[in-house]
């Protein structure tokens, strides 16, 4: 049973608009943190301007603008378990894997605490998370959907934007994987089942299957 509404705050992150999102419920110390960005300062002002305490560190994938902030988050809160989805776990250490050698920086994160792949269930601060494999802009991308929230919220990674999808020019990438993973795993979720994406504004899973230039009904 969902204990109350919970607060999702969105705190985007330079140079890239990346999506770093908190969530907690009201009553609660304990919160989960999607994809720490390049500006980690920003999220932890954040999380202990709250009083709140990180129960895991959440990553939809290994790339490097949703890994940035993992080092500092682990320094400031050492006994948070960092998960990602298996088939991206290798991009966390991997300045190659994770793009960050491309654009001239070395950039690296601790590695997992823990792996998930789709079927797994995660229950943290009082969120139940269902994931689902999502590969296509990275091989190894998940998603983490809260079920019990009426509507459904899906921390949605680089996958499906509101009029847009993930980049799949970039090495690992595929738009064929990609549009299979949006067909067969979040098109099916209910309409009104919110999107939270890696970057730019919420939507909705009806709106784009009606709307979506890519995916939608009229691509």
């Amino acid at each position: 049973m969902i204990e109350s509404t919970p607060t999702i705050l969105l705190i985007p992150s330079v140079p890239f608009d990346e999506n770093t999102y908190l969530a907690y419920f009201d009553g609660r110390r304990d919160c989960l943190v999607f994809d720490p960005g390049m500006q980690p300062s920003k999220i932890m002002e954040a999380i202990e301007a709250r009083n709140l305490t990180p129960a895991a560190i959440l990553c939809t994938h290994g790339h490097a603008d949703h890994i940035a902030g993992n080092e500092a988050m682990k320094d400031r809160w050492p006994d948070c378990p960092l998960i990602i989805g298996a088939g991206d776990a290798d991009k966390l250490t991997d300045p190659v894997g994770n793009l960050s050698a491309g654009f001239g920086v070395e950039l690296v994160s601790p590695p997992a605490d823990r792996t998930v792949v789709e079927g797994e269930g995660l229950e943290l601060a009082g969120f139940r998370l269902q994931v689902l494999d999502t590969p296509g802009h990275s091989s190894g991308h998940i998603v983490f959907v809260a079920d019990q929230l009426s509507p459904m919220q899906v921390f949605a990674g680089d996958v499906l934007f509101a009029g847009s999808v993930g980049r799949t020019d970039l090495p690992g990438c595929s738009f064929e994987v990609l549009k299979k993973s949006i067909d067969e795993k979040l098109f099916p979720l209910a309409d009104d089942t919110i999107i939270l994406p890696g970057h730019g504004p919420s939507t909705t899973i009806g709106q784009e299957k009606a709307t979506n230039p890519f995916v939608g009904l009229n691509s």
